[in-house]
Formats: structure tokens, C-alpha cells, sequence
């Protein structure tokens, strides 16, 4: 649990940066590769929401990195579906985009496993290893 507050920055630094994102997109109007795909896609990725959100990608996946060099990619992977839960939450308030009966009910599923996925985590050191756990006998895993 040490290292939740750096998972917790990785998961709203990447949701911050799927909201640029679309912003940038939507500043963007109507995109067409027909002229020329190259100009497009440099006017895309240098266009400034897109650029940022680019930016706080890098900052996300290096956040990433150092908790995966402290904790279980089985511990910390699963947190980063809470970006979803952060994205339909600020989408509804800033884009106005629906958030209806289905997708509360799947927000909801989503935080309770990462909960779940969470009390897993309190077996763990501080340091980030796991507790090593007894050997088990042959004639044990037969029973």
C-alpha cells in the first residue's frame, strides 16, 4: 500500500490525458487524410490539447514504470481501469456525454474489483515483495 499514491497519479495522469486528448481532437474539427497524411498528422500531434496530452502520456508511463519496479504487475495493472471510471466521470461533466444506467453499473464493478484487487495488495512488505509463502509438500497439493 506504500505505493498507492504513485499508482493513483499514474491512473489520473492517463485519464488527464485521454481528456486532452479529445479536446484537442475536438478542436480539430473533421479530420481527413486524403490531401496529405503526413501534414495531417503532424498538424495533429503539434496542435497544443493533442501535444499535451502526448506530454502527460510520457509522464503517465514513466510513473508506471517506477511502480512496476516496486509492485506486482498483478497489483498495479489492474488499477489503471480506474482511468476508466475517471474518464466517464469528467467526460459526463466536461464534454457532456451520456452517463447512463449501464455505464454507472460497469463503474461500478470496475471499483469494486480494483477494491478487491486492493485488499490483495495488504499480504505485501512495504518495500513492494511479497511475502514469501510456505513451500508446499507434493502430498499436499493432491489432497
Amino acid at each position: 500500500m506504500k505505493f498507492l499514491p504513485f499508482i493513483l497519479f499514474t491512473v489520473l495522469t492517463n485519464a488527464a490525458a485521454q481528456l486532452m486528448l479529445k479536446q484537442g481532437m475536438m478542436s480539430l474539427g473533421g479530420i481527413s487524410f486524403a490531401a496529405n497524411p503526413i501534414l495531417k498528422l503532424l498538424q495533429i500531434v503539434f496542435s497544443p490539447w493533442v501535444f499535451l496530452g502526448l506530454c502527460t502520456f510520457v509522464i503517465s508511463m514513466a510513473s508506471h514504470l517506477y511502480v512496476l519496479s516496486k509492485v506486482e504487475l498483478s497489483f498495479a495493472y489492474p488499477f489503471l481501469s480506474l482511468a476508466y471510471v475517471a474518464v466517464a466521470i469528467f467526460a459526463y461533466f466536461i464534454f457532456r456525454e451520456d452517463l447512463n444506467a449501464w455505464r454507472i453499473a460497469g463503474i461500478g464493478f470496475i471499483c469494486v474489483g480494483t477494491v478487491l484487487i486492493a485488499q490483495s495488495g495488504r499480504e505485501s512488505h512495504d518495500d513492494g515483495t511479497k511475502l514469501a509463502a510456505a513451500p508446499m509438500q507434493t502430498s499436499e497439493i493432491s489432497k
